[in-house]
């Protein structure tokens, strides 16, 4: 895994490619066969030559091999300057929050945030938060109904000790009734961007000081605040009582104005909500289905 710790911007180290290796050992064995073949021609039998036909056919066959190579090299600086270009646009992406597929989500400030998205009911499903070396730190009881469910962790374990930040694992344990095929979950961390990189497999971006994800494992990109906001888009939301406030203090008139206003308010407040919780389902519905 590329360690992309503690940078604060693109940086992309360049390594010999396959094709320059090739390159290079084409260029070896084509001087052995050169010297072979001054050789056999040195010490041919003036009676009974070579034959000029084999070794035409073996020169060609070394040029083809050339022009593929060269084909390659070709093809490789091209991926290079589109990584080079992912890259450099993943820059922009640092300070944000990014929602990424994974189950290995940063703690940050004693702050951590995923999801969790079943594919079916199931009968219990129990959330553990391993640390690194396995152990389970903290565990609570899940979500049953199928779709997606928060996650928030404070970072503190199971007796109320603060934990350190880092990479921790989130784990979502379930169990399905007697017969029935078990439930596919699919998990997604959150976490700020704090640096990107790439290597020859791909471009990465770092989240925290301990987790790295792949460029093509972002989902969402979202502003640096998003974890100081209140979203109130959690699986059970009670919506405010606006018309009660109205009837204890207004009139007859009055009530009736201020609980149709704070109805209409609402309604419009969790319809916005639902919008922007289906199409972070919808893309990790997407995702595991490999639509992605």
């Amino acid at each position: 895994m590329t360690d992309i710790n503690a940078l604060n911007g693109y940086t992309q180290s360049g390594t010999n490619s396959s094709s320059q290796q090739a390159s290079n050992q084409l260029s070896a064995d084509m001087n052995t066969f050169l010297t072979l073949l001054t050789t056999q021609l040195k010490y041919q039998d003036p009676l009974d030559p070579m034959d000029t036909a084999e070794f035409t056919n073996q020169l060609v066959q070394y040029s083809s091999v050339e022009q593929a190579i060269q084909t390659n090299s070709k093809l490789e600086t091209l991926l290079n300057l589109n990584m080079s270009n992912l890259g450099a646009q993943a820059v922009s992406y640092i300070g944000k929050i990014a929602q990424v597929l994974g189950d290995v989500m940063p703690l940050e400030d004693g702050h951590a945030k995923a999801t969790y998205t079943l594919d079916k009911n199931v009968e219990s499903a129990v959330i553990m938060v391993k640390d690194l070396d396995g152990n389970v730190v903290y565990s609570e009881q899940g979500k049953i109904v199928a779709g997606t469910h928060d996650f928030e962790w404070d970072g503190k374990d199971s007796d109320g000790n603060q934990l350190p930040d880092g990479a921790y694992q989130i784990v979502v344990s379930t169990k399905v009734g007697s017969g029935e095929t078990s439930a596919t979950v699919t998990t997604t961390i959150f976490g700020k961007v704090t640096g990107v990189a790439s290597d020859s497999n791909g471009v990465y971006i770092g989240l925290g000081d301990a987790v790295t994800a792949g460029l093509g494992d972002i989902l969402t990109i979202r502003d640096d605040n998003y974890f100081d906001k209140d979203e109130g888009t959690g699986d059970e939301t009670t919506p405010p009582e606006g018309g009660d406030g109205g009837t204890e203090e207004g009139d007859g008139t009055g009530e009736a104005g201020d609980g149709t206003g704070g109805e209409n308010g609402d309604g419009a407040v969790e319809q916005a909500s639902r919008i922007l919780k289906n199409v972070a389902e919808a893309a990790v519905s997407a995702a595991t289905l490999g639509l992605l």
